[in-house]
This record gives C-alpha cells, sequence and structure tokens, in this order.
C-alpha cells in the first residue's frame, strides 16, 4: 500500500477546534506549516513556527482577502504528480514546493443565508473561492495529497502518522478525498439553492428553480417496505433537531424501514402536545393518544385504551422522559419501537429485559419537530412542500353553529384537532379532552371514516366531539355523528354545502367551528 510522507501542509481553518493542537502534532514530525491570516495568528501564538502563504507565494494578500491562496505556486504544489518526472521537474523549474497536507474547513453558507436581515450583497461576500478550490485540487490528487476538513479527524491522522513513522496511507487519503467532495457538492448545493431562490427586485422565492440534496448514509436496512425491496437510511448532515433520524438507540434489534417511518409518524405528533403525551402508532397512523396532568404512566394507560388490540407491535412515542412506572406499564405489551427524550436508569433496566425492543432517545432539542421541508418522491420527479406546521389557536376558529362549545369541548376539539392533522386522510377521529377514542383513517368517502371511527371506538363515543381533516361534503357525516353521541365538531369548512352541515349540527344541538385550516395526509 502506498504511503505518502506530510513534510509540508497548509492550514487556514474557519473552524479552529483543535487546531493548535493538530499543528503541533504535524510539527512535531518537522512537517513545515503554511498558513493564512486568522489561523496563521492563532498557531504563531501557540507559539508554532508558521510561514505565512503570502510570503510563499511572493504575493501580497489583496481585494479584502478575495485574493490570497489562487497562486500557481500553491496549486502547483498541490496537484504536481509525485511519480510524473515532468510534473516533478516543472515543480523545481518554477519555485514550486511540494504540499502534502491541506487543512481547510468552510464556514457554512446555509448558517450565513439563515441569519435574520442577511442581504444577498452579504452571501455572495461569504461565498469562499479559495477554500474550495484548495480542496478540489488537494482531493483530486489524493494520491500523493491528504485533504483535512474535519476536526474529527485530526486524532485519527496523528494516531496513523504515529504508527507509521509520519506517512498517511493512501486508503486514507482516498477516504479524506470522498468526504471532501461531498463537502463542496454540500456547499456549492446551498449556494445553487439560495441564488436560485433571488427574484428579480433582490428578495427571495420560496423555491429555487433548480433544488439540490445532500443526505448522508446512516446505516444499511434488511430491506424496504417488502422483503423483496433494498433499502438504506439517509439523514441530513449536521441537522440540531429533535428527530428520529438524530436518535440515539439504546437497544433492540436494528431500525427497519418501516420502523423508521412510523416512528418518524409516532414523534412528529407526540411533538404537537404541550401536555406530556403518549402516542401509539401504526402503518403510519395513531391507534392510541392520550395526554395526563398527572404521570406519564396514565398517559400511556389511557392511550392504550383506545384500541388494545392494533396496540399490540405498535410503536410508542412520548414527549417527557419514560420513569419506572410508565417503564412497567409498557413491559405489559409487546411492542417495536419506544420514543422518547430520555430514560431513567430504572426505566432502562426494566425494558432491558425486552431485548428485542427498539428503544430510542431523542436528542434534547426543540420539541416541535424537524424543520425544513417535506420530500416526496413520484417517479420522474419531487414534490417538495413546507412541513404542515402551521401555528392554531383554537379560541381563533369560527363558531358558525347557535351553540357555541363548552370550556370542556373546546378542550376536547383542541386535542382532536392536534389528532387529526396525523391522521391519513380522508380522516375523523372521535376524543375526549385527554384522550383519543376512534379513528376513521385513509377512506376514499369522508361519510365512511366517520362511519369506521364509531366501529372501531371500544371507548364510548357519547358525549365525545368530533375533528375532521377537511370539511364535510354533505351533511351525512354529521348525522352520523350526532348518532354515535357527538357533542361538538371542529373541521375547516369551505365546502359549498356547509350551510347544509351546519344546518345538521344546529338540528343536533351540536357545536361546531371552523378553522379555515386544512389537514390533508397523503
Amino acid at each position: 500500500m502506498h504511503m505518502n510522507t506530510i513534510k509540508r501542509v497548509l492550514i487556514s481553518v474557519t473552524d479552529k477546534t483543535g487546531v493548535v493542537e493538530f499543528a503541533r502534532g504535524l510539527a512535531d514530525f518537522g512537517v513545515e506549516i503554511l498558513s493564512t491570516g486568522g489561523t496563521a495568528a492563532q498557531l504563531r501564538a501557540a507559539g508554532l513556527a508558521v510561514r505565512d502563504v503570502s510570503d510563499y507565494t511572493g504575493f501580497p494578500e489583496m481585494m479584502d482577502g478575495r485574493l490570497k491562496t489562487l497562486h500557481p505556486k500553491i496549486h502547483g504544489g498541490l496537484l504536481a504528480l509525485r511519480d510524473n518526472a515532468a510534473h516533478v521537474q516543472a515543480a523545481e523549474d518554477h519555485g514550486i514546493a511540494l504540499i502534502d497536507m491541506v487543512v481547510i474547513n468552510l464556514y457554512r453558507f446555509e448558517d450565513t443565508v439563515a441569519k435574520p436581515g442577511c442581504t444577498l450583497e452579504e452571501a455572495v461576500e461569504n461565498i469562499d473561492i479559495g477554500g474550495p478550490t484548495m480542496l478540489r485540487a488537494a482531493a483530486k490528487n489524493h494520491r500523493f495529497v491528504a485533504v483535512v476538513t474535519d476536526p474529527a479527524d485530526y486524532g485519527k491522522i496523528l494516531a496513523e502518522m504515529k504508527e507509521t513513522g509520519g506517512k498517511v496511507s493512501e486508503s486514507t487519503t482516498f477516504a479524506l478525498a470522498v468526504k471532501t467532495f461531498q463537502l463542496t457538492a454540500r456547499y456549492d448545493a446551498a449556494i445553487s439553492n439560495y441564488l436560485g431562490r433571488v427574484d428579480a427586485d433582490g428578495g427571495l422565492r420560496p423555491f429555487p428553480d433548480t433544488f439540490t440534496v445532500q443526505f448522508a448514509k446512516a446505516q444499511d436496512l434488511r430491506y424496504g417496505e417488502n422483503p423483496h425491496q433494498q433499502a438504506v437510511f439517509y439523514r441530513e448532515p449536521a441537522t440540531a433537531v429533535a428527530a428520529v433520524a438524530n436518535a440515539r438507540q439504546l437497544q433492540g434489534k436494528e431500525l427497519s424501514y418501516n420502523n423508521i417511518m412510523d416512528a418518524d409518524a409516532a414523534w412528529n405528533m407526540v411533538a404537537d402536545f404541550e401536555r406530556p403525551a403518549a402516542i401509539i402508532m401504526k402503518h403510519a397512523n395513531p391507534c392510541g393518544a392520550a395526554t395526563s396532568a398527572g404521570s406519564l404512566a396514565e398517559a400511556y394507560r389511557k392511550a392504550m385504551e383506545t384500541d388494545p388490540v392494533s396496540a399490540f407491535g405498535g410503536i410508542v412515542a412520548f414527549n417527557r422522559p419514560v420513569d419506572q412506572a410508565t417503564a412497567e406499564e409498557l413491559a405489559k405489551t409487546f411492542l417495536e419501537v419506544i420514543l422518547a427524550p430520555a430514560f431513567t436508569d430504572e426505566a432502562r433496566a426494566i425494558l432491558g429485559a425486552k431485548k428485542n425492543v427498539r428503544v430510542l432517545e431523542i436528542p434534547a432539542a426543540e420539541l416541535k419537530g424537524s424543520a425544513g421541508l417535506d420530500f416526496r418522491r413520484v417517479v420522474g420527479g419531487l414534490l417538495v412542500q413546507d412541513r404542515d406546521r402551521a401555528p392554531f389557536d383554537i379560541r381563533q376558529a369560527k363558531v358558525v353553529t347557535k351553540r357555541a362549545p363548552t370550556e370542556d369541548e373546546y378542550q376536547a376539539l383542541d386535542f382532536a384537532w392536534r389528532v387529526v392533522k396525523h391522521v391519513k386522510s380522508n380522516a375523523i377521529v372521535y376524543a375526549t379532552k385527554d384522550q383519543l377514542v376512534g379513528v376513521g383513517a385513509g377512506q376514499m368517502s369522508r361519510v365512511d371514516s366517520v362511519k369506521i371511527a364509531k366501529m372501531k371506538a371500544i371507548l364510548p363515543t357519547e358525549g365525545a366531539v368530533l375533528a375532521s381533516d377537511a370539511f364535510f361534503p354533505f351533511r351525512d357525516g354529521v348525522d352520523m355523528a350526532a348518532a354515535a353521541g357527538i357533542t361538538a365538531i371542529i373541521q375547516p369548512g369551505g365546502s359549498v354545502r356547509d350551510e347544509e352541515a351546519v344546518q345538521a349540527a344546529d338540528e343536533h344541538g351540536i357545536a361546531m367551528i371552523f378553522t379555515g385550516v386544512r389537514h390533508f395526509k397523503h
């Protein structure tokens, strides 16, 4: 295996984490250090010998730093093939010193444009030219040059150099090159996506003309939705959100494709509740949901009461840490996945006896779910939309019936509205103020969803409320809800027959409110 001796390094980093220690480790091998600007000043302040790039090239930095590393003595030192006599001779003839390693990282352009009030001019000024150019040159010549972009790699590289007497293997330099091209691809995508949104007046359109995204492989999956489908799980790089993609698996078998899909649905739903909540998900639809002002165990018990048969083999999500009492309840039923922000030591010991159950700890971050965009692949294309996270105050909903909801009904309608948004359309849910009672999901006819919600209900529907993800096209759904004992309804409104639905509600003494917001979920 080919080994590269590191004699000369160029260091110019935005993220200075660990750079002094890394540079000191390189210097211990007699490596000459070239550097620029703030990096050079920091290394000198640490007592390291540093040669300025401008001193090496004989060409001063100028144009506010736009021009400093774009020079043949830099790029010739990076691109020269060491096993090509003509390349080596050309370098000698023109005083080009060979550079064996570059240490460069780029400030996330995404962070620049995400700052409030960022102007186009500021964004453009933060487009790095010299850094990506050096990275690409070094990565292209990875057989002879090590290109380091991630402080997390510093320790591994020094460890290898200590084992080999100052050398880095070609397998390492290839892996570093691949990582580098992934970085520059992400960087260029961020710039392209941003500039592609700029309109003629300098404002930003919601979406760019072309859209480029990058995801990093998290794990291979045994198969996809079915055993004959191959599958893999990718995650968005460097996203600090409370999400299944960033979960830490504490125990259990490897996650499957369907586990991840259902776990994501459960987590997004439980994150919509402010009170302590438990959600039981099955095939991307909730079969149990409850909140509790008391214990989390109580919320879970109430969620199980909705449909204990469907809950078997389900996914359970909590928006509070799981304690011993909750874990004891969980251990009574076969479950595929359990998700929560944390688990106490006692809870982990109890769940540890269930070796196969997958226990996921969601990182401590904002519990309102993942930010950004929602993607849906279709054959030959990609659908992109904002996530369905429109804030809504139920007290602002329009009362359209003669009777307004009571305080208890308002609380129940709020609970039901939070649930129905996560049910496949056409969606109908029956609920009390803290418990899901019945679910009608994914039907072609809304009245069928009303019928199925009643049919599936084990708990009493008398006195419950109903939430519909979209308007009632006819009064039959309201009539059927009245027959089930429903006392209040929340729906978007907007049908040409709204008056018929309102009239039916008045006839039955049902309070009805319109949100003006629809929650289709396909």
